[in-house]
């Protein structure tokens, strides 16, 4: 179906792809495996035509082809769901999708194909609402219905499951493999290694921008893939009991009308976060967590004036500054246009929450401020070629890395942290895992929206459950097990 002989991409500072090959067949399901930085997304999106290579050749369904863009991607039967979404906020869901349809479908058509694609492989998304109201698992459910409804022939698929639900990333490996049995051919990148080993055929590895092997997943087990990934194993995480602290969080009779009519309402939530403790949240994308983590944040400020206490202090009316001020610092999920503006360089992007390096009168001292962003780039493995790298030159785990270290380089009291691995290879997601049990160790207060169950039995000390907008009772870690939380996600509690 697909062979690319000898592509070569060179940026500035970077060859990202470098005399890569590969071969797909059809009704293959082909995964590409590498850390943060190797050049899968690069590769991906020159199949896709949205990036042109400098050397090599691409041979499409036994033709040569040079793919100029997607739009011509997409009629050769060429579809892809980014690890970055690319959607308008400002327009529906439906309206993202028909942007790629064409023009003889009506909009209500749209609506219609979208419902039952939704139904069929359960990616239950509302055809009328505006993206800018959805959740980052959501906006992933929209972008692989858009990629379906185009029915194609060679899907690519950049980190589809990073923020779905278990039973989401099920079904969507139910709809994968009938899709390869009719014919279509997939390219799979994740850094998921269980589901590259149960779902793919043929793996081939990358690093720093080369094809370094290929192998048959279902034959490998995770280790053989990590070492085959990042030449070792990541090292085991160590969760020891540890003493906790005071209630240095504490949300009271949280409720509160939703924003927007796509939104949730909050309902009576109750949180106590002790110092020295790690509270995880789970919950399937769009049940709350935006609302919850918007009014934890300071970005929503309507909440009662006691509903909220950082460290003794009402915070409720305070924003995300002053809440920074004593104590509480907060990674969101976005992050591209939240957590880092994409234009600025990293150095730039580390005034957005850190402010040391700004002197009297308003001046940044440019030397410590460097200084800090190269030292959080060494001490989280950043790949980036230095502090005055654009935010949107990095990878998506490697900006990832860096938005993780900002905020725990900065000592919080409290760290409030959503996704916290999302797009990150094993190596990466041990290191950021590890950085937070240390940051917990250190007797900071630690709550952890994620919607990977792994993750938070990894790392957790209690588990809450947030559905339609309610909070269950906290659980410990011991006493927890993943049918029960499974069980309180469609809120049986």
């Amino acid at each position: 179906m697909l062979s690319i002989r000898g592509v070569t991409k060179k940026y500035p500072l970077v060859r990202a792809n470098d005399q890569v090959s590969l071969e797909v067949k059809k009704g293959e399901i082909h995964a590409v495996l590498g850390e943060n930085g190797a050049g899968k997304s690069t590769l991906m999106k020159i199949i896709y035509g949205a990036v042109k290579p400098d050397e090599g050749e691409i041979v499409y369904k036994g033709q040569s082809v040079q793919i100029k863009n997607p739009q011509e991607a997409r009629r050769l039967g060429i579809s892809m769901v980014f690890q970055h979404f690319s959607l308008f906020e400002t327009l529906s869901v439906a309206e993202n999708v028909w942007l790629g349809l064409g023009k003889e479908l009506k909009l209500s058509e749209v609506e219609a194909k979208i419902k039952l694609i939704a139904n069929e492989y359960g990616l239950d998304v509302d055809p009328k609402s505006p993206v800018h109201a959805l959740s980052v698992g959501e906006r992933q459910r929209v972008e692989i219905i858009r990629a379906l409804l185009c029915e194609p022939e060679l899907l690519i698929l950049d980190e589809p499951t990073s923020v779905l639900t278990p039973q989401a990333v099920d079904k969507l490996f139910v709809v994968l493999k009938r899709l390869a049995q009719q014919g279509c051919s997939i390219l799979y990148i994740s850094h998921k290694l269980h589901e590259i080993r149960s779902l793919c055929d043929v793996c081939t590895v990358m690093r720093a921008g080369r094809v370094t092997g290929q192998c048959i997943p279902s034959l490998e087990s995770n280790e053989s893939l990590s070492r085959m990934m990042i030449g070792a194993e990541p090292a085991g995480l160590v969760h020891e009991a540890h003493q906790t602290g005071e209630t240095v969080l504490s949300v009271n009779q949280l409720s509160l009308q939703k924003n927007d009519q796509f939104g949730v309402n909050l309902e009576n939530i109750k949180i106590d976060l002790k110092q020295g403790e790690i509270l995880g949240i789970a919950g399937v994308s769009g049940n709350g967590q935006r609302e919850l983590l918007y009014a934890l944040s300071g970005e929503d400020t309507r909440a009662r004036s006691d509903s909220i206490v950082l460290k003794g202090q009402n915070v409720a009316h305070l924003g995300p500054t002053k809440r920074r001020a004593l104590g509480l610092h907060f990674v969101p999920e976005e992050r591209l246009g939240r957590g880092a503006v994409p234009s600025l360089s990293l150095m730039d992007n580390m005034l957005l929450t850190r402010e040391e390096s700004v002197g009297a009168w308003g001046w940044i001292n440019v030397k410590p401020l460097f200084a800090q962003t190269q030292r959080i780039i060494d001490s989280f493995n950043v790949k980036a070629s230095g502090p005055f790298a654009a935010a949107s030159s990095l990878s998506g785990g490697n900006l990832q890395k860096f938005l993780v270290g900002r905020e725990i380089d900065a000592r919080p009291d409290v760290l409030i942290i959503c996704q916290p691995t999302w797009g990150v290879d094993v190596g990466a997601a041990a290191q950021i895992r590890s950085e937070i049990l240390r940051l917990r160790n250190a007797d900071c207060a630690v709550l952890v929206v994620s919607e990977e169950l792994d993750e938070l039995f990894e790392i957790s000390d209690r588990i809450q459950v947030i559905s339609q907008g309610q909070l269950s009772p906290s659980v410990s870690r011991a006493d927890a097990t993943k049918e029960l939380i499974g069980a309180w996600m469609s809120g049986l509690w």
